[in-house]
């Protein structure tokens, strides 16, 4: 089995291209495997020599300012407000790579923007004010369907109806209308589930890309891969993630068997209800650090995934295969749908009994540990993510140029994709 860590190469097999990342960094009191992502793309991009340049907007700093609240509604609200269009013109860049907006940067810019620009949906924030198509325990798709004022009566954003207004006012024509959708060239997604939603809800699949999220495998455990770490037979499951209602660790808890031990790392404002519905064998252990999880992967059992809502790919996933270690998920997600096509671990319907679950995973689960680090460098590397990215910034620059008439002898150039390896 071959390591597909990045080479470096002959730089010059490389045009330069320019691309701007725009993203809205969310609060650091939440982490966010979105703003996690962005970081490491941008790392990689910078390795593969295609000049990446942030442009971003933190909320942490934002924040402090006690208009930030009305300030962050009226532009979520209107699109107008902060703005990365003056750093934008002052960098030139060939691309224009779109992560989020939300809450911080307008919309109104785009309009005003000629060059190409790729959008990547993290979730279902234009279809829906919670982002997560989830309420009440279940998937919900009333507004993607039609309802368009159903998350401003239920107050789907934070529990708040005031809160939900400007999310629901900002999307109350639907996904087409979406001033970023409307305007991306080329509209990344993360996982087919996602791509389907969005095709659901109206955005045309021409314009969709399928680009799965990559880890890196710098942390690559002598053993992973082998099962020669992990054949003991009280190693503990896992499960890692912010413990809100949408993830569904409440409903794993209560069905969690007495006899089977449970590691929950995460925190979140479930916390104590978790703490209160969890049998003696689980541990909270809290937050921990990004480098300490996935050095600590390879030495549970399996990751367990019970996310109740169609999340468009949680970074989790591929650090786990990056790991060698197998995943039981519940029916209802993109994981599921993963561990299904790609023989990564088992999923397990909700009335289904969980310990013979249990057992049946763990007679076979550390069979699978070769194959999930198979699978991971089949489709996860770094090396894959960047030739699949270089394809979309092509194909946008392609199109941008094929529909908007171009002057003699202008308009944007579209170099030779090949990354430097």
């Amino acid at each position: 089995m071959t390591s597909s860590a990045p080479q470096q190469g002959d730089s010059s097999r490389v045009r330069d291209l320019r691309i701007a990342i725009v993203h809205s960094f969310y609060s650091s009191a939440t982490p966010s495997g979105e703003n996690q992502a962005v970081a490491d793309q941008m790392a990689a991009l910078d390795r593969a020599g295609l000049k990446p340049h942030l442009v971003a907007a933190h909320t942490d700093r934002l924040s402090r300012s006690p208009l930030y609240p009305l300030r962050a509604a009226v532009t979520v609200g209107s699109g107008r407000g902060h703005s990365p269009e003056a750093d934008l013109r002052r960098l030139r860049p060939d691309v224009v790579h779109v992560h989020n907006l939300f809450p911080n940067f307008g919309s109104a810019w785009l309009s005003n923007w000629d060059g190409p620009i790729i959008a990547t949906v993290h979730n279902y924030r234009p279809l829906c004010a919670a982002a997560t198509l989830y309420r009440k325990g279940a998937t919900c798709t009333l507004c993607p369907d039609g309802d368009r004022w159903a998350g401003l009566r239920n107050g789907c954003y934070r529990q708040s109806r005031t809160a939900t207004a400007p999310l629901a006012w900002a999307g109350r024509h639907g996904a087409p209308a979406n001033p970023l959708l409307r305007r991306a060239d080329r509209i990344v997604v993360l996982s087919e589930a996602s791509r389907q939603t969005y095709v659901r809800a109206g955005i045309e699949p021409g314009r969709l890309v399928l680009v799965p999220n990559f880890t890196s495998d710098a942390a690559s455990p002598k053993g992973v891969g082998s099962g020669r770490r992990h054949d003991r037979v009280d190693a503990p499951w896992v499960f890692a993630g912010r413990l809100t209602p949408e993830k569904g660790l409440m409903e794993l808890l209560v069905r969690w068997p007495a006899s089977e031990r449970l590691d929950v790392v995460g925190d979140g404002p479930l916390l104590e209800d978790c703490r209160r519905a969890a049998p003696r064998a689980v541990r909270f252990l809290g937050a921990v650090q990004y480098s300490e999880l996935r050095e600590r992967l390879p030495s549970w059992r399996g990751l367990v995934f019970p996310s109740r809502c169609p999340e468009g790919a949680p970074l989790i996933y591929p650090e786990a295969l990056a790991a060698g270690l197998p995943v039981l998920a519940f029916p209802g997600s993109a994981v599921a749908d993963s561990v299904r096509e790609q023989g990564t671990g088992m999923v397990v319907g909700w009335h289904e009994p969980l310990d013979a679950a249990l057992s049946r995973a763990a007679d076979h689960f550390h069979s699978l540990r070769p194959h999930c680090r198979s699978v991971f460098l089949r489709h996860y590397t770094e090396r894959i993510w960047v030739n699949r990215i270089a394809n979309v910034y092509s194909d946008a620059l392609a199109h941008h140029a094929a529909v908007r008439e171009v002057p003699s002898g202008g308009g944007p150039r579209v170099p030779e994709m090949e990354p430097r390896w």
